[in-house]
């Protein structure tokens, strides 16, 4: 400005351009922060993605745990299996008890009748 009153009128009006795109920005923030559903939304993804990579993690855990107990129980049956083919005893036993458990029955209900 001079010294006058009369100032640079292209210069004011730059200034007024920059202030106003300034005031802009500044309303488009405040407006941003002041958008309670667009925040809540935005946690509520972040919160659904967390959830997400949380879960496919304990699916692989579980799972990883699930192989390794199913190949331990594999190969104790396998052991078992082997050790009741060399000793058929248990199994004549677990027969015989089934045959006596059999004609305790038989008598039980002949009494009966």
């Amino acid at each position: 400005m001079t010294g006058n009153g009369t100032g640079d009128v292209a210069a004011l009006r730059e200034e007024i351009r920059r202030t106003r795109v300034e005031l802009g920005e500044t309303m488009e923030l405040l407006a941003a922060r002041a958008d309670v559903k667009a925040l809540v939304r935005h946690s509520a993804d972040q919160a659904k993605a967390r959830m997400r990579q949380q879960a496919a993690l304990t699916v692989a855990r579980v799972r990883g745990q699930a192989a390794e107990r199913a190949r331990l129980v594999r190969a104790q049956a396998y052991e078992k299996s082997g050790a009741v083919g060399r000793n058929p005893m248990p199994w004549a036993a677990v027969a015989a008890g089934a045959v006596a458990t059999a004609v305790v029955l038989l008598i039980v209900r002949g009494r009966r009748r």
